[in-house]
């Protein structure tokens, strides 16, 4: 029986709005997955307990942007400011960078190492990663080749949920500290770029992992 033009535009409308209601439901699922270890999120560093971990105890610097000139970008400095208050607090023995450096002229990793070394944290205390390509492969090179079990994952509040999940999800017990020191998040931007990036997030974990680069172990003492 062939449909009236009526009936068809009623029955598109509603496979439209049941695959718009699917993917909304998608959407709050992996919301609520990564989520699940907000309580992990630490704000202020006395609330910060590392004393009855094992030594070292690393904290973990994801990469941002580096200018052209070599500085960091707002949002790394803070990140890398806040790794050096935890070390001067005596909360962390030594400090993982790791980003970006798949480009011969593009290296966040010795940005983030020079500027750690340059305000006072001793060299043998940094530990460099270069293939830290995404928050994924940050976290699990911390676990496979540098030997983690325990870490203080460091960057700014609205991403350290999603590199809990998947620090957590990939067998590394982490908490996260909010380097929120002076850089005011623009809130619509990125929470709805960080939407999308819990959507990847959960399928590179469950899915279709990012082809991360391992090799030898390079255990942190």
């Amino acid at each position: 029986m062939l449909l009236s033009e009526s009936q068809t535009m009623r029955r598109s409308r509603t496979i439209v709005i049941v695959c718009l209601l699917a993917v909304v439901g998608g959407f709050v699922y992996v919301h609520a997955k990564i989520h699940r270890y907000d309580h992990r999120i630490i704000t202020r560093l006395d609330q910060l307990d590392t004393d009855p971990w094992p030594r070292p105890r690393v904290a973990i610097v994801f990469g941002a942007s580096v200018y052209s000139n070599g500085d960091l970008s707002p949002i790394l400095e803070d990140r890398v400011d806040t790794a050096i208050e935890l070390y001067r607090a005596r909360k962390v023995d030594r400090i993982l960078v790791s980003g970006d450096n798949r480009h011969p002229s593009y290296n966040e990793p010795k940005a983030m190492s020079d500027y750690l070394v340059t305000h006072a944290v001793a060299p043998r205390d940094v530990i460099v990663d270069y293939a830290g390509r995404s928050t994924y492969e940050t976290c699990l090179r911390a676990k496979e080749i540098f030997g983690l079990e325990r870490a203080v994952l460091v960057s700014q509040g609205y991403h350290l949920p999603r590199a809990l999940f998947l620090a957590n999800q990939l067998g590394l017990d982490a908490v996260g500290v909010a380097g929120d020191l002076r850089l005011k998040p623009k809130i619509d931007y990125q929470s709805a770029r960080e939407w999308a990036a819990e959507v990847k997030a959960y399928f590179n974990l469950h899915l279709w992992p990012p082809d991360a680069i391992l090799g030898n172990k390079e255990i942190i003492r």
